[in-house]
């Protein structure tokens, strides 16, 4: 970016910028190449990011942030305490706010990115002491998010683009350059010397395998996990490892393939985000449904198989790289040429095989020469 143009109540470059941006995983990825573009427009602009404590546990020490807030929202047991607690929650993220933005120019944020389009980072975004708050359009601000923005980027020309280019408009809308895409993660050296350590007992390449995601209706069965493990390993020789957390998900479906599976199967799960970003940053591939790690695994150019059969994976697919390893259970039939838009089809995993997968196993290793 040559200079800045004077844009809504902004003269001049913003001095400060505040993102909202709560959850989850796979979100908080997709706005670090924002969070790049933004520095290298504005290196000298003071940058502040409101995530909550899931997230945060991967992008802590993100060079692009000065400062992250944490935002802990609530956990009643009863939907009474439930709410009470969620609007506790709310005050003490607002008052966070109010206090990051005392030390700011004119006590306030020049500019608030409103990213996240429900109702509790609406509020957030409300509640900000700022003096300029960009948001979505109205058709893709849900939960009447658009009321607590004071500016929104234009329309999109088809309703809705992928996940990535949703934030880039924001940054496009502020003449801001989003390219080259640039995520920033990168491992500390007790992190690669713990990755060293760990990779260097293995004598295959590892195949690392993530078993579930938050929604049950986005991940595959244990059945073709098992069978697509032997066969990784009988063909190519390569060895599976289990990553990720102990979810009742996750533990179900491990225990149902150790079972199911003649071949011995290493369990690397638990251990939190950061030691999963170096696990899947040695491995060779990565088999994953759409969810959080399959963004970290494109962040780190990894290649990856993502598993879609629920979500559309044209919006929320892995960015501009590995399209070709995508396992489309979403479409109906081969080669179905269906749009871009954000309809769910329940039953979409249900139309993916192993085989299916195995062919995609192949064309990875082929083109990374393994």
């Amino acid at each position: 970016m040559s200079g800045w143009k004077p844009y809504g109540s902004l003269e001049g470059p913003p001095r400060s910028i505040l993102i909202v941006m709560l959850s989850a995983v796979g979100d908080a990825v997709q706005v670090l190449p924002v969070a790049n573009a933004l520095r290298r427009a504005f290196p000298e602009t003071h940058m502040t990011w409101m995530v909550q404590p899931g997230p945060y546990a991967l992008v802590r020490d993100h060079p692009a942030v000065d400062e992250f807030l944490l935002f802990h929202r609530d956990g009643g047991e009863s939907k009474r305490r439930g709410v009470i607690s969620g609007l506790r929650g709310l005050l003490t993220g607002g008052g966070a706010l109010r206090r990051a933005a005392r030390d700011k120019p004119g006590r306030r944020f020049d500019l608030v990115l409103g990213l996240q389009v429900y109702l509790k980072a609406g509020v957030l975004v409300a509640l900000a002491p700022g003096r300029m708050k960009l948001g979505f359009d109205r058709r893709r601000a849900r939960d009447l998010n658009w009321l607590f923005t004071s500016h929104r980027i234009p329309p999109h020309p088809h309703g809705f683009g992928h996940i990535q280019d949703q934030y880039f408009e924001f940054l496009q809308h502020l003449e801001v350059d989003p390219f080259p895409v640039d995520y920033g993660l990168e491992l500390s050296d007790i992190e690669k010397a713990d990755q060293a350590e760990f990779f260097g007992t293995l004598e295959d390449p590892v195949c690392a395998m993530v078993l579930a995601s938050s929604h049950p209706r986005k991940n595959w069965t244990s059945e073709g996990y098992a069978e697509v493990a032997e066969r990784i390993t009988t063909e190519f020789g390569l060895c599976p490892l289990l990553v990720g957390g102990h979810s009742p998900e996750e533990e179900k479906a491990a225990r149902a393939i150790h079972q199911l599976c003649p071949t011995k199967i290493r369990d690397a799960r638990g251990g939190g985000l950061r030691r999963l970003l170096w696990l899947m940053g040695g491995s060779a591939l990565v088999i994953s449904p759409d969810t959080g790690p399959l963004h970290m695994a494109r962040a780190m150019e990894v290649p990856v198989i993502g598993l879609y059969g629920l979500t559309n994976p044209k919006r929320s697919g892995p960015y501009r790289m590995f399209n070709e390893l995508i396992v489309d259970g979403y479409a109906r039939s081969p080669g179905e040429e269906y749009p871009l838009n954000m309809e769910l089809r329940p039953g979409g995993m249900a139309r993916i095989t192993p085989g299916m997968v195995m062919e995609k196993v192949e064309l990875a290793l082929r083109s990374s020469g393994h």
